[in-house]
């Protein structure tokens, strides 16, 4: 196996990396960026476990030891659907390819404005328009003084697939909500657990929440209504109550996707899931605000910001900072190849 050098630019939003490739891709056939992504997974594949090829051969080379680790994230940039957006991402994990990315949106915002490649003032806002497999998305990147401060995502339509399924897991009974935004994902509280959302009870929230996913595998909520390629469980976000702020609610939450990988941001995606939840609940009020928290104590702050006949719409806003630019290599004779998962 022969992969020529890989160069990459890498973000992390609220402490989740993002790794974006632009350039030294393969061509990826399809008209669409969905498209795309279903040709990447290849007959047969899943989100999960895509077939092997040429570009998953990269993704693997970007996620695993030595040169990645199991929770890196990241995206391929690859034309958009049409002319009225600047570009397109395929969004990975180390298992996968998911179909939205809050936190990657915001870091590919940051940088297509830091790299030039969408124009922006020194003081004010520039739209990036971005498609992604579940539809278009905006990052609207905040500038002063010639530095990018802040980007907010602004999600596709958020709908609420059910709300209090019963769940039995190793750790009692529980009710989990489920929000297509972008990606289905299941919420439930952490303390009906009977855990804390702290770095010390990692290890148990991603057990439960592998579990979770597994229990709702067969779920007929988890299934999208308009796209079956959007349907599953994507992420299990386990959330807990901290004091309101003086603008809004404040929550902590985890969310555990793929196969057990762990958001170190507070999800972007999986945050317009849960404004969609809290406003079903009549707990926020549209132009109200969440203090999103995390389990490394970073923050997102989000609110809705109206309706769609297809649900929600909300925006989730938060910072992005460039850690490295990169050039990765696969020497011909290396025989771990494109690496290994611990």
């Amino acid at each position: 196996m022969v992969i020529a050098a890989i160069e990459t630019v890498d973000y992390h939003a609220a402490g989740e990396p993002f790794r974006i490739v632009s350039r030294g891709l393969p061509v990826i056939a399809g008209d669409t960026v969905a498209e795309r992504r279903a040709i990447v997974l290849g007959a047969g594949g899943t989100a999960t476990a895509p077939r092997p090829g040429p570009l998953d051969d990269i993704r693997r080379l970007l996620t695993r030891e030595p040169r990645g680790h199991g929770g890196m994230y990241g995206g391929f940039v690859v034309p958009p659907d049409d002319d009225e957006a600047h570009l397109g991402v395929l969004f990975w994990h180390k298992d996968g390819y998911s179909t939205a990315c809050g936190h990657g949106t915001i870091a590919l915002g940051a940088w297509a404005v830091d790299s030039g490649r969408v124009a922006a003032p020194a003081d004010g806002t520039a739209r990036v328009y971005i498609d992604v497999p579940s539809g278009r998305v905006t990052a609207i990147v905040h500038r002063r003084a010639g530095r990018t401060t802040a980007v907010t995502f602004r999600n596709v339509p958020t709908g609420i697939a059910a709300r209090k399924i019963p769940v039995t897991t190793s750790r009692g009974p529980v009710q989990v909500d489920l929000a297509h935004s972008g990606a289905c994902y299941a919420s439930v509280s952490a303390t009906s657990l009977g855990l804390a959302v702290t770095p010390d009870r990692l290890t148990e929230i991603t057990a439960i929440g592998r579990e979770i996913r597994a229990a709702l595998a067969d779920e007929p909520a988890t299934r999208h209504p308009d796209d079956p390629r959007l349907s599953g469980v994507y992420g299990v976000i386990l959330h807990e109550e901290l004091p309101d702020t003086g603008t809004g609610l404040h929550q902590r939450n985890v969310t555990v996707f793929a196969d057990g990988q762990i958001d170190r941001s507070p999800c972007g995606s999986g945050t317009s899931a849960r404004l969609a939840l809290l406003a079903d609940g009549g707990r926020i009020a549209t132009g109200e605000e969440l203090r999103h928290e995390s389990i490394i104590g970073t923050v997102f702050t989000g609110k809705v910001v109206g309706t769609h006949p297809a649900g929600v719409l909300t925006e989730v806003t938060g910072t992005a900072y460039r850690t490295g630019e990169h050039r990765f290599l696969l020497d011909a004779d290396d025989t771990l190849g494109t690496g290994f998962l611990l």
